[in-house]
C-alpha cells in the first residue's frame, strides 16, 4: 500500500527522517508531502507517531488529465464499491497548483459524480446514495497537469494533540513547534551528566515545552487522539487498542510502571501575560507533564541571562502581523540580542517573519531556514552557540 504524508513547506526532511526511524520504505519526497510504504497497521503507527506532518493518506491512483471528460473516466475506472463501504459518507476535498483544471469546486464536483455513478448500482431505485456511515475523505491534488486521489486516513490534522484544548491568541501549531525542537540541539537522554536545560521566554500556550517534553520521553503525539481510519470497518480487525497501547508502551515518562530511565528534564516557560501562563499550565497537565514543565509569569527583560549557561533557547516571539506592532517586536528582537549574548555556551532558535531580524537581534545567524507558520512566511533563525556572538556573527558592517 502506498501512502502519503503531508506536511508544512519546509518539513518534508523531518517528515522523511520520521518515516524512515519508524523502518518503513520512502519512495520520494516532494514538496509538501512524503510517499512511503506500508501496510494497515503501518499507517496506524504513521498516525500515532508522526510529529511534523499533517495528515497520512492512502493513495488511491494517479493519472494525468486536463480535461473534466478525462478526470471523470479516469476517476470513475476505480473500484469505489471495494474502497467504499455501504453507507460511506465520501465528501471531496481539492487543491490544484499549476494545472489546466484550476476550478476547484468543480472538480470536486466531477469526481463526487464519478463515485456516484460508480456506486449506484448497489443502490438500485434510490435517487440519492445515503451517507451515513463512517467517513472517508477524499483528497483530489492536480499539480501540473496530474491528478491524485488519495483517502484521509487521519480526520483531523495530526497537529490537534488534544491537549491543547485552550490557547492564547496567537499559537503555534504543534507540528511547527515539534520542528523548531528537532532542528535544534536540545534532546537530553538519560544518560546525560549535565542535561541542557530548556527555556522559552515568550511561551505563550506552552506548545513549544510541551512538544519538547513529548519527543525526550518518547511519547507518541497521537496516542490520546482519534482518528478517522479508528471508524472503518477494515480496519477494526487490526485491534487497535493493541496498537495505541504498544505506542503507549514506549514512554519514558516517570510512571509506576515505566521500566526504561528517564531523563532528567529541565525545561522552563515563562511569559508577560498571566492567562498565556495559566492556559500553559493547563495544556501541559491535560498532556500529563505536570511535573515535567515548570511555567511563570515573567517579562523576559527581567530574567538573569548571564546566569544562563549550557541553556537552549527555543521560541516563537509576537510580531508585528501576529500581537505587537513591528516597533514593539523591533525592540523585543533588540533586547533579546542583548540578553542572549550575556549567556555562556548557550544556543538559541527562534521563528520570526522578520527579514531584518538578524540586523535588530546583533548577529547573524549560524543557519536560516524557511518554514511557514500558518500562512505566514518565518524563518528559523539558528544560534547553536552564544560565545562568538560578539566577533564572528557579529552584524557590524552587515
Amino acid at each position: 500500500m502506498q501512502l502519503i504524508a503531508t506536511c508544512a513547506f519546509g518539513l518534508e526532511k523531518l517528515v522523511y527522517q520520521e518515516i524512515k526511524r519508524l523502518g518503513l520504505w520512502v519512495d520520494k519526497t516532494e514538496d509538501g508531502r512524503v510517499t512511503f510504504q506500508g501496510e494497515a497497521a503501518d499507517l496506524v503507527r504513521a498516525n500515532l507517531w508522526l510529529r511534523t506532518a499533517d495528515r497520512v493518506h492512502i493513495r488511491l491512483a494517479e493519472f494525468p488529465a486536463r480535461t473534466f471528460d478525462e478526470l471523470f473516466d479516469q476517476s470513475n475506472a476505480l473500484n469505489w464499491p471495494g474502497i467504499l463501504p455501504p453507507g460511506a459518507s465520501f465528501p471531496v476535498l481539492c487543491t490544484t497548483t499549476r494545472s489546466a483544471l484550476h476550478n476547484e469546486p468543480a472538480i470536486q464536483s466531477i469526481v463526487k459524480k464519478s463515485i456516484v455513478k460508480k456506486l449506484q448500482p448497489r443502490h438500485p431505485g434510490q435517487a440519492q446514495i445515503p451517507e451515513t456511515g463512517p467517513t472517508y475523505s477524499i483528497m483530489t491534488r492536480f499539480h501540473n497537469d496530474i491528478c491524485t486521489l488519495s483517502l484521509d486516513s487521519s480526520g483531523e490534522s495530526l497537529h490537534k494533540r488534544g491537549y491543547r484544548t485552550e490557547s492564547n491568541q496567537a499559537p503555534i501549531k504543534e507540528t511547527l513547534a515539534a520542528a523548531m525542537v528537532l532542528l535544534s540541539d536540545w534532546l537530553p537522554t538519560a544518560q546525560d551528566a549535565k542535561p541542557r536545560t530548556l527555556i522559552d521566554p515568550f511561551c505563550g500556550s506552552g506548545t513549544i515545552l510541551i512538544e519538547a517534553a513529548m519527543i525526550a520521553l518518547n511519547i507518541a503525539p497521537g496516542v490520546n487522539r482519534q482518528f478517522a481510519f479508528d471508524s472503518w470497518p477494515e480496519y477494526q480487525a487490526l485491534d487497535l487498542r493493541a496498537l495505541r497501547y504498544q505506542a503507549a508502551s514506549q514512554s519514558l515518562l516517570d510512571t509506576p510502571d515505566s521500566s526504561a530511565p528517564t531523563p532528567r528534564l529541565q525545561i522552563y516557560g515563562y511569559d508577560i501575560d498571566a492567562l498565556s501562563v495559566k492556559i500553559a499550565q493547563a495544556n501541559s497537565t491535560r498532556a500529563g507533564l505536570e511535573k515535567v514543565l515548570h511555567f511563570a509569569k515573567n517579562d523576559f527583560r527581567t530574567l538573569d541571562f548571564a546566569r544562563m549557561e549550557n541553556v537552549t533557547i527555543i521560541t516563537n516571539p509576537p510580531y508585528g502581523e501576529r500581537l505587537a506592532t513591528a516597533e514593539e517586536a523591533a525592540a523585543i528582537y533588540r533586547d533579546l540580542g542583548e540578553k542572549f549574548r550575556q549567556t555562556s555556551d548557550s544556543s538559541l532558535y527562534i521563528i520570526t517573519p522578520d527579514t531584518h531580524f538578524e540586523l535588530l537581534f546583533g548577529a547573524r545567524a549560524a543557519k536560516n531556514r524557511k518554514l511557514f507558520n500558518g500562512n505566514i512566511k518565518c524563518y528559523l533563525y539558528q544560534y547553536p552557540t552564544s560565545p562568538g556572538i560578539n566577533s564572528a556573527n557579529s552584524t557590524k558592517g552587515f
